[in-house]
């Protein structure tokens, strides 16, 4: 008997190579493979503006890149005793307003430099929700914890995430000739809206992103919503909140992503063979049996970094290094 609906993960038309630059940007669930995809030495930055949920924050952050934007004083705010930005996750907030600047401004100038290069941007969304300054008409990226009483709650259409998603393709596209573009949906429930509009968000923005790609050749999907939803659709897979899947699922979504999405699986192997040599804790460190195993270890790194000179692999060989005696 089966216990679980599974179903193929059709293969990428064009496979990541390691080569590739990548950005990726989007809800939780983007750093979540946002992680995995730098573990394995992948030259991903992620996320510069921090989470960001909806559609419309998403693509004004890409427009932010491509008009090389500054931050000032001016887009701060003071809540309590933190300087924050509209537009960026509260990770970036902080007691010195030119610290967070530093910080924001930064990001910006990796990110705009990363577009202009960029081989594959990812993006997840996560909800088609929108919370608007009551005061400015400006659509935030993170309310900081201010009063619900300040914004205006919307529910995007499906024509508003294509018609916001369309502006900021055809400029990328127009900057960048080679870009191609992932979109996933977050499986997060974003059950403080509801679940009734949990769900009718996640079919907006379904019903969107299914559009962008039928449009554009360069525009591709992954399932990892459904994967979870569908696939794995078991509470065992998430949190103990419930709302966020769990490592197992997160794994479990990355396996089917590596194996539809990468084109050098033996390289790939090969790293995963070395992250989990160097993850290794022995009984005796000083032991000739780990000593040699460590060395045997540090010459496959390096032969990989003479296969492999643009591979971030320095740190890698640096791990194994350090347990020398």
């Amino acid at each position: 008997m089966n216990f679980r609906l599974t179903f193929p993960v059709t293969p990428f038309s064009s496979p990541l190579q390691y080569a590739d630059r990548l950005l990726l940007m989007g809800s939780c669930f983007a750093e979540e493979i946002g992680a995995r995809l730098q573990g394995h030495y992948f030259d991903a930055l992620v996320n510069p503006h921090g989470i960001l949920y909806n559609p419309i924050s998403i693509t004004q952050a890409i427009h932010s890149y491509l008009d090389n934007k500054v931050y000032t004083r001016e887009d701060l705010f003071l809540q309590g005793d933190l300087w924050h930005s509209w537009d960026h996750h509260s990770r970036f907030s902080g007691l010195d307003p030119d610290a967070v600047l530093a910080g924001i401004n930064a990001r910006q100038a990796a990110a705009a430099e990363r577009l202009e290069e960029v081989d594959w941007l990812m993006i997840t969304l996560g909800s088609a929700h929108t919370y608007t300054l009551q005061e400015t008409g400006k659509v935030v990226g993170n309310c900081h914890k201010v009063p619900a009483a300040a914004f205006y709650k919307k529910m995007l259409t499906a024509q508003d995430i294509i018609s916001a998603l369309d502006n900021a393709m055809h400029r990328l596209f127009f900057r960048n000739r080679k870009v191609k573009i992932l979109f996933t949906i977050s499986p997060v429930r974003y059950v403080k809206d509801g679940v009734v509009e949990n769900n009718l968000s996640k079919a907006i923005l379904l019903q969107a992103v299914h559009h962008m790609v039928n449009k554009f050749d360069r525009l591709f999907y992954f399932p990892a919503y459904e994967l979870v939803m569908d696939d794995l659709r078991d509470y065992r897979f998430y949190k103990e909140d419930l709302v966020h899947p769990n490592e197992l699922a997160v794994d479990y979504v990355w396996e089917h992503f590596v194996n539809a999405g990468l084109a050098d699986k033996t390289l790939f192997n090969q790293i995963v063979e070395l992250n989990r040599a160097a993850a290794h804790r022995p009984f005796n460190p000083e032991g000739k049996q780990h000593q040699q195993f460590v060395k045997t270890y540090l010459s496959k790194v390096e032969q990989l970094v003479k296969q492999y000179p643009d591979l971030p692999l320095q740190e890698l060989a640096d791990r194994f290094r350090l347990q020398l005696k």
